[in-house]
């Protein structure tokens, strides 16, 4: 399949997002674009969600990993599955209870302002690296693969991408994503499946043969017992958990999509069911990157792609049928755009409710509201464009373990400042304290992963580093805090 064909696909696949922002934006105002009205449908929200958790890292990264380290990522998807428990029945009743359109208003009503401005300011930066990595990539397989071939400079690529979802989120937000990211992660598991029955089918294998020939190469292996290692069973489950607990339920974005729920039933409804399915879709991934070694091993030297570059290699190159690389085209790029345009939906709603204060300027008209809105939607696209050149310059292919390890120093104050929050009934007189023992944790937690294995005898701080960071958090604000002078009920 040539690069102008596949390009053409993009552009045509493009259209069909705007026409579904076109219906959906329709008579939108202000709370459409923040939480939908509060009005959407709890089964298309959990769908929806695995297209923003999955993204194009597992798409890419998840089948690459397996063949250095098998099937032990399932180790962490263990712990995701504790985790979202967590998040159904600890954090989104306190959200719907005091009926949040930022979920970090809740540190406002718990401890003040700064409190607030710092959870806020702490989403911003994680979510927005997070989400340009992601999307970083995801536009660099499109670039080596389709745009080169074409001599389209990096730079214009991503800005043409990024200028399409701001377009399809422009008006309708939140309300349009709900109905975009279904039809994404749809069009993602249809590529997933249908890689998974090409392969099979050239390696002349059923379902069970393609297991046992992975367990006989020893992909399957799923748990580390090496205690001292950074993915150690325990840490990784644990690990895990703390990740989607932080990641997930202290993120706007993914927040934003349950509490848009109509009631608090539904949006656990919608967590518990988009968990299960979470857990099978992962290991579909896991078993697909064995069959891709698998089909590697078949084909002698004709790919020496690894890693990361693996699938595209093989989906894009004459290996596989054209409408194999249709497929993996079209499942590549809706795993992009599910975390890119929640992403910036999400961060311009937290800029402008809980920085700029926006809902509470009622010296502004509906109007001005919209266009300071819009405002920041355009800068927020700008932001993720230079970052997303900052990785090209730095060119790491090893996007997944970026991720979870900058969640580790981002996300571990968040999780530190809820938990303090929730667990114990302390106020903090001098609130603004806050942010200075929200930025000494990660910096302690930087110090200890460089020297973990000096310090602790071999010891290799991994994943838990999230839990490290957010118990420093913890400390902390116990330390600057005091008992309340009277009983007061917890917020």
């Amino acid at each position: 399949m040539s690069a102008t064909l596949l390009l053409i696909i993009v552009t045509a696949y493009f259209c069909v997002l705007l026409g579904v922002a076109w219906y959906t934006s329709r008579n939108a105002n202000n709370d459409s674009f923040f939480i939908g009205n509060r009005n959407s449908n709890w089964m298309l929200v959990a769908f929806g969600m695995i297209g923003t958790s999955l993204s194009g890292v597992t798409f890419v990264s998840v089948p690459g990993k397996v063949g250095t380290s098998g099937f032990t990522y399932l180790q962490i998807v263990i712990g995701y599955f504790i985790g979202y428990f967590l998040v159904a029945y600890v954090l989104l009743p306190l959200y719907y209870r005091m009926q949040l359109t930022s979920i970090y208003r809740y540190l406002e009503h718990r401890f003040g302002t700064w409190s607030y401005k710092t959870g806020a300011l702490f989403f911003i930066i994680s979510r927005t690296v997070g989400a340009t990595a992601r999307l970083y990539l995801v536009i660099n397989v499109l670039q080596v693969f389709i745009l080169d071939n074409l001599h389209v400079p990096f730079a214009v690529t991503t800005f043409v991408l990024l200028l399409m979802i701001l377009l399809y989120t422009f008006e309708g937000g939140v309300k349009t994503i709900v109905f975009t990211d279904t039809l994404q992660t749809t069009f993602m598991l249809l590529g997933l499946l249908v890689c998974i029955y090409y392969i099979l089918h050239f390696l002349g294998l059923s379902v069970g043969e393609g297991w046992s020939s992975l367990h006989a190469k020893g992909y399957t292996r799923v748990f580390d017992t090496n205690a001292s290692g950074g993915s150690f069973w325990l840490k990784q489950i644990l690990g895990g958990a703390f990740i989607t607990v932080a990641m997930t339920g202290l993120d706007q974005e993914m927040m934003q999509k349950n509490i848009s729920v109509r009631s608090l039933k539904d949006s656990q409804k919608n967590m518990i069911t988009f968990s299960v399915i979470m857990v099978m879709v992962n290991v579909l991934f896991l078993f697909l990157g064995g069959l891709l070694y698998l089909y590697k091993d078949a084909l002698g030297s004709g790919v020496q792609a690894s890693g990361d570059d693996l699938f595209p290699a093989i989906a894009l190159s004459l290996h596989l049928p054209a409408i194999v690389a249709f497929v993996f085209i079209i499942g590549l790029i809706s795993a992009l755009f599910p975390s890119a345009d929640g992403a910036l939906t999400a961060l311009t709603s937290s800029f402008c409710i809980d920085i700029l204060g926006l809902k509470k300027r009622e010296d502004l008209t509906e109007k001005q509201r919209t266009r300071t809105r819009q405002t920041v939607h355009i800068c927020m696209a700008l932001i993720f464009f230079i970052c997303v050149m900052v990785f090209k310059w730095v060119n790491n292919k090893s996007i997944i373990d970026i991720i979870l390890a900058l969640a580790g120093y981002t996300y571990g104050p968040l999780l530190g400042l809820f938990a303090f929050g929730i667990f114990t009934k302390r106020t903090i007189a001098e609130n603004w304290l806050v942010l200075g023992v929200c930025l000494a944790a990660p910096v302690c937690c930087y110090v200890l992963s460089l020297y973990s294995k000096t310090l602790l005898g071999g010891y290799q701080v991994g994943v838990e580093l999230l839990i490290i960071n957010a118990a420093l958090t913890f400390l902390g604000l116990l330390a600057i805090s005091k008992r309340p002078a009277v009983a007061v009920e917890l917020q």
